[in-house]
């Protein structure tokens, strides 16, 4: 009997293991995945999208062309989109709170500078709408621990950090209240986030089942940009927190400190310009980087390599990043030289984003029972 309970035991194991596979094969989210990925876009004209940002200083150039670059072309592609800056994730690390305040204004600045139109897209702080504090609360009291275990983040943060906070380990529920409070359809995510967009899917469904029916189930939207490395280290991704000032160009960088930063970049030994992201990182980034800003294909860039050594190439590149950050270096040092019209939008943001949220979270009240 004990051998045949063992040998059924791998059995019943794979069984389960398939029809999780089966479930996230056929998800909602990995099926857009695929589209984003094969260049497939959602028809204009439906849907709500909403993103946020943590104020943590100006954006860097993986940012820009990651994210925000994305955000702007959404205004023209969907009738209602939400940017939040996210001050209340901001926390989970210790913040001076001058310099939290300072942030949020440069990030209003650099959103608006980059293209976001506060007249078609909704843009406000996430601290001043209570609405997302409350409702991250009831949906954190619909989530296991094991859960919130398993997401690659938590692991990662506290591993550095040998042992989070609370906050941190419950922000991916502050992430899906954030989204599910507009009743959003559609998140731009990274493919480091998808994985959080998929609790803001179940949490919808267990309140879904549990109360009636009220949030959609919102859709990644991948963004098709290659990711921009760290200019010392291309095996990882392009951070503000890289100690290594060489690392990072941020979008306020001025031509000399791009140009400084690109001259150093790591490269190899070979001379010729070829894009091959295994053998040749650095130089792959540099392809990277000088597509995205030049808006050419990497094939493009590669050809107009030809000839060039990495040297001279590099100089290609820092010309295509400078004409492209120098006009929204200057609006950036304008907009914050008026701290008065950045408070302003994002109080009229703020407004606007209340109107949509404060009858969503009365009706998720009544339906759990509290009024």
């Amino acid at each position: 009997m004990r051998s045949q309970f063992k040998m059924a035991l791998p059995v019943r194991t794979n069984f389960k293991q398939l029809f999780r596979f089966i479930q996230k094969f056929n998800s909602p989210t990995r099926l857009l995945c695929s589209e984003a990925c094969t260049g497939n876009k959602e028809p204009p004209g439906c849907g709500r999208v909403f993103s946020g940002i943590q104020p943590t200083g100006v954006p860097h150039l993986g940012n820009y062309l990651g994210a925000l670059e994305n955000w702007v072309a959404l205004q023209n592609q969907y009738p209602s989109v939400l940017y939040s800056i996210v001050d209340l994730h901001s926390i989970t690390q210790a913040q001076d709170p001058a310099q939290l305040r300072s942030n949020i204004l440069d990030m209003a600045a650099s959103l608006l500078a980059c293209g976001i139109d506060p007249e078609r897209a909704i843009l406000f702080q996430q601290s001043q709408v209570s609405e997302h504090a409350e409702l991250s609360w009831i949906l954190g009291c619909l989530t296991s621990m094991p859960r919130l275990r398993h997401l690659p983040q938590w692991k990662m943060k506290s591993k550095l950090k040998n042992e989070g906070s609370v906050g941190l380990f419950t922000y991916p529920v502050l992430q899906a209240a954030d989204i599910l409070l507009y009743k959003s359809t559609h998140v731009p995510v990274g493919e480091d986030q998808v994985q959080h967009l998929e609790l803001a899917q179940d949490l919808a469904r267990i309140f879904n089942n549990r109360y009636g029916d009220l949030f959609p189930e919102p859709s990644a939207l991948l963004s098709s940009t290659r990711k921009v490395k760290s200019l010392r280290d291309p095996s990882t991704k392009m951070s503000k927190s890289d100690p290594h000032t060489m690392a990072t160009i941020t979008i306020t960088d001025s031509p000399d400190d791009i140009a400084l930063k690109v001259r150093r970049a790591v490269t190899d030994f070979t001379s010729e310009v070829s894009f091959d992201p295994e053998t040749r990182p650095g130089v792959s980034n540099l392809v990277t980087i000088h597509a995205a800003m030049a808006r050419i294909s990497v094939e493009e860039a590669v050809a107009q390599a030809r000839g060039l050594d990495t040297g001279a190439y590099k100089k290609l590149v820092t010309e295509a990043v400078i004409q492209r950050l120098t006009p929204i270096r200057e609006e950036i040092q304008r907009l914050k030289s008026d701290c008065n019209h950045l408070e302003g939008v994002l109080a009229r943001g703020t407004l606007r984003a209340r109107e949509l949220a404060a009858p969503v979270l009365t009706e998720v009240r009544q339906r759990v029972g509290f009024c």
